[in-house]
């Protein structure tokens, strides 16, 4: 359990935890294919930065962050009485690109 510390365990459960409120959120700009990647939490809880991955074009993408920017408050509470923490970090969303990244460089690949 060396190198496996308290903080990546709690940014393990709130990663957990998030994608199922985000699957929860009843926002229609918020596609289906919009899932959580990582979540990496400050050592004091106070803020993290979620990193989803959104599938569509670049203003479905910005319509989706901005969603969960809307709904961050609602995100934060839900975490903190899902996991019971004393601080419940402020969030930072981040678009990730690296499913999309992967599925174009199999279809390279796969043209080759």
């Amino acid at each position: 359990m060396a190198g496996y510390s308290r903080t990546d365990r709690i940014s393990e459960e709130v990663k957990r935890e998030l994608g199922a409120i985000i699957r929860e959120l009843k926002d229609p700009r918020l596609p289906v294919m919009t899932s959580v990647i990582s979540v990496r939490v400050t050592k004091d809880l106070k803020f993290a930065k979620a990193y989803i991955s959104i599938m569509g074009d670049e203003k479905v993408k910005s319509d989706a962050i901005a969603a969960l920017k809307g709904a961050s408050g609602y995100i934060r509470r839900e975490i903190g009485h899902r996991l019971n923490l004393r601080n419940t970090p402020e969030f930072t969303f981040v678009p990730d690109d690296s499913i999309e990244y992967g599925a174009h460089i199999n279809q390279i690949l796969r043209e080759l």
